[in-house]
C-alpha cells in the first residue's frame, strides 16, 4: 500500500461529515487567530507596545518634596511636571507609579525598572530622579540611566541676620543647625572634626522641614539640598529676605553634587531614544526652564 504524501490525501485524516468539518474549523480558527495575535504582539518593539497602549508609566518617589509629594491621585513637584511634559511630548497619557524608597538605589531600580516589586506593583516604563553615575550604572546593568535634567547640589541655608557669612564648618560652632534625618549630609555634618557640631544639630524628617526651621527662626543654618532650600524660600517670598545659600565644604560630600536623570530597562533602546529626544526638546524649547521657575528652582547644567 503506497504511503500518502500528506494527511490531506489520506482518507483516515478526512472529516466525512461536512457539518463536523465546519464545527472543527470553527473551533480551530480562534486558536489560530489568537496565536497570530500573540506572535504579532511579541514582535512589537518596546516603544511600539507603549504607543499601542497610549500610556507612559512613570515611577516616582513618594514623600520626596519638592520633586514628588502628596496623595497618589494628586502628586505635585518638579519630577511630576517633567513627567507630564515628557508624556505630552511623546503624545501619550501619563500614569504615575508612586513608590517608597528602598534600602538603596539598586533596590529601587530593580523594583521600578527591570523586574517589579515582590508585592506586585511595577515595573514602570521609566523611573525619575535617578543619579547619572558611572558606578551606579556598572552595578545595575539591567537598566540604562540617561537624560540628566538637573544637577543636585548641597548648600548651607543660613539666616544672615544671625550668621552673616560662612567660610568653613568651624564658623558654625555655637549656632543651632538643622539637617534631614538619615541622610549622608546629616552624618558628615555631625561627624565633622570628631563631632564638634553634633550637639548643635536638630534632625528633621525631610530636608524641606530642616530648611523651614531656618525660615521660622528655629535654626541659624540648615545643611540641605539647593532644590529644597530654593523651594522653601519661594514659598516665603513675603517675608524679609535675610537668608543666603553658601557652599559648605565637608569631607565625604561631593562639592559639585551629582546629575539626576531617568532610567529604563537596558534593552528598551527605542523607548530610551524617544525619551532622550523628548527631554532635548523640552530643554531647547525653554519648557524645562519654565517648569523649574514655576517651582522656584534654578535649572542647573547637568
Amino acid at each position: 500500500m503506497p504511503i500518502p504524501l500528506s494527511p490531506a490525501s489520506d482518507k483516515r485524516f478526512r472529516v466525512a461529515n461536512p457539518r463536523l468539518r465546519r464545527r472543527t474549523l470553527a473551533l480551530l480558527l480562534p486558536l489560530v487567530l489568537g496565536w497570530s495575535a500573540v506572535c504579532a504582539q511579541t514582535e512589537l518593539s518596546d516603544l511600539a507596545k507603549i504607543q499601542a497602549s497610549g500610556v507612559l508609566k512613570v515611577g516616582v518617589y513618594k514623600n520626596n518634596a519638592p520633586f514628588s509629594d502628596g496623595p497618589a491621585i494628586d502628586m505635585k513637584g518638579l519630577d511630576i511636571d517633567i513627567a507630564k511634559a515628557l508624556a505630552k511630548q511623546m503624545q501619550l497619557k501619563l500614569t504615575l507609579l508612586p513608590f517608597d524608597a528602598g534600602e538603596n538605589m539598586g533596590d529601587d531600580l530593580r523594583n521600578m525598572v527591570w523586574r517589579g516589586h515582590y508585592l506586585g506593583y511595577g515595573p514602570a516604563d521609566v523611573m525619575m530622579h535617578v543619579p547619572v553615575d558611572k558606578y551606579l550604572a556598572q552595578q545595575n546593568r539591567q537598566v540604562f540611566i540617561f537624560a540628566p535634567y538637573m544637577r543636585q547640589t548641597q548648600v548651607l541655608l543660613h539666616d544672615t541676620a544671625v550668621l552673616p557669612t560662612v567660610g568653613s564648618p568651624e564658623d558654625l560652632k555655637g549656632f543651632r543647625l538643622s539637617a534631614e534625618r538619615g541622610t549622608g549630609m546629616a552624618s558628615v555634618l555631625m561627624a565633622h572634626n570628631a563631632g564638634m557640631l553634633m550637639s548643635q544639630v536638630a534632625l528633621y524628617n525631610t530636608g524641606m522641614e530642616a530648611a523651614k526651621a531656618v525660615i521660622e527662626g528655629k535654626a541659624a543654618a540648615a545643611f540641605v539640598m539647593r532644590s529644597q532650600a530654593e523651594s522653601m524660600l519661594s514659598q516665603r517670598q513675603s517675608q524679609p529676605a535675610h537668608w543666603a545659600m553658601s557652599p559648605l565644604p565637608l569631607y565625604g560630600v561631593p562639592e559639585t553634587g551629582w546629575p539626576l536623570g531617568i532610567a529604563v530597562k537596558a534593552d528598551y533602546k527605542d523607548l530610551a531614544q524617544a525619551l532622550q529626544k523628548a527631554m532635548q526638546e523640552l530643554r531647547s524649547s525653554g519648557e524645562l526652564l519654565t517648569i523649574f521657575k514655576s517651582h522656584g528652582m534654578t535649572l542647573t547644567l547637568p
